[in-house]
């Protein structure tokens, strides 16, 4: 089937799917402030109680067989896939369910509507184990790291697009392969994906944690929200193809972490600290994998010299700010008005432990 050509000139119609979590509510933002872009249709699975500008919401499920996306698709100039699920990390199979089958069908979805471009937020995860000490560039192999689904899942989704690409020349495919995303809004969220419900937020003050360990290999990159939605936008609206690698400096280690955080610094091995998260996942206390970690371990650290040249993109917050906003919003979990962002869920805590930590999306 022919893709249609783009619409001539501006104003866009973006659909943006996964539109309420982390990013997206960052995406949704910054299409909407930008005069190229006329209209946005915001797919989730459950309806938020936020009205932004120029955006109308539809409620649908990736995962779900019936969802009739390319219906959703129709007359867009561009779709923006987000959608992912981090948890419930006990049952593989339902992650696998969303994040790649899901996957699979937003780009069947793209080609059936003859969508003209599709972009993609694929991860640093995707990465294969690689340098620390120096900066690769978007030719370094995405093979993931087995231990984990997610980087299994983002690995697999990178070839999905590869048969997606050549199968379907006349989409353009552009693959945003960003690193650790915060913004305080979302700081709830990330507690109850990754740290679990024996996290007190309020620990997170300057001078009240008093170690940071470092684990050989922690290493890693970290950028805002809103600087990540504007690389976006612009992969959006710019005839732009291919992967972008997104970060924003200094790269994050113990030191900068024990700094924001007044603690000491403590060396920890790598197989003390995978034994300690590995207990604590069986257990059901924390809902990150041990492979997880070990796979932020092996993260490679990326150049981000394309996106500057190409998109013209350069971070208006350092990594520094970035986990600040991080540590504010689990001190104060203000969260956002859409379902993923609350800072406060229905049942709250004890609704996190009753369901089953790592058990449930």
């Amino acid at each position: 089937m022919a893709i249609r050509k783009p619409s001539d000139g501006y104003p866009l119609r973006v659909v943006v799917v996964g539109a309420t979590g982390n990013i997206g509510t960052g995406v949704v933002r910054s299409l909407a402030r930008d005069p190229r872009v006329g209209s946005i249709v915001g797919i989730a699975r459950r309806s938020p109680d936020w009205t932004p500008p120029k955006t109308r919401w539809v409620r649908a499920d990736v995962g779900d067989e019936i969802s009739n996306l390319a219906e959703h698709f129709q007359g867009a100039d561009a779709v923006v896939h987000l959608a992912w699920l981090f948890q419930p990390t006990h049952d593989p199979v339902t992650t696998w369910r969303t994040n790649v089958e899901g996957s699979i069908q937003v780009f069947d979805a793209v080609a059936a509507a003859q969508v003209p471009a599709l972009v993609y937020s694929s991860s640093v995860g995707a990465y294969s184990p690689g340098p620390k000490d120096r900066a690769v560039d978007e030719s370094w192999p995405t093979h993931g790291w087995p231990e984990a689904a997610y980087p299994r899942e983002k690995a697999y989704v990178e070839r999905v697009l590869d048969s997606f690409e050549h199968d379907h020349p006349g989409v353009r495919v552009v693959r945003m392969r960003p690193g650790f995303v915060f913004q305080r809004s979302a700081s709830p969220e990330q507690r109850r994906l990754f740290a679990g419900p024996f996290v007190p937020g309020r620990l997170m003050r300057p001078g009240l944690v008093p170690v940071v360990p470092d684990v050989p290999g922690l290493r890693f990159q970290v950028l805002h929200t809103d600087d990540a939605a504007e690389a976006f936008t612009q992969a959006v609206v710019r005839p732009v193809s291919g992967a972008f690698n997104l970060a924003a400096g200094p790269v994050v280690d113990a030191r900068s972490l024990a700094v924001l955080l007044r603690a000491r610094v403590v060396p920890v091995p790598a197989a003390a600290a995978s034994a300690a998260v590995a207990a604590l996942w069986r257990l059901r206390i924390v809902p990150a994998t041990p492979g997880l970690l070990r796979t932020v371990l092996r993260l490679p650290i990326m150049d981000t010299g394309r996106a500057a040249a190409e998109l013209d993109w350069e971070p208006r917050y350092t990594s520094v700010q970035a986990l600040e906003e991080l540590l504010q919003g689990l001190r104060e979990p203000i969260g956002a008005p859409t379902p993923p962002l609350l800072g406060r869920q229905p049942g709250g805590r004890w609704r996190e432990l009753s369901t089953g930590v790592g058990g449930r999306p």
